[in-house]
């Protein structure tokens, strides 16, 4: 089982922004762009909610190629 590290900045700016609720465009290796609020994070997967059709995605963290705040 994989700990979840508080530790590494990436997992702290992420929390960060799960507090803020702001909005977040992340893209993904796959070329496509999700814009919308991140929910919450574990250690393999974010919870986003689209901001246009309010739909939930469970994103692994392996397809994303970056956040943008």
């Amino acid at each position: 089982m994989t700990e979840f590290n508080t530790g590494y900045p990436s997992v702290r700016r992420i929390q960060s922004l799960v507090k803020a609720k702001g909005e977040v465009e992340i893209k993904l290796t796959t070329s496509d762009v999700l814009i919308g609020r991140i929910l919450w994070q574990d250690p393999f997967c974010l919870c986003v909610v689209d901001r246009s059709s309010a739909q939930q995605f469970m994103v692994s963290r392996q397809a994303i190629a970056y956040i943008k705040a």
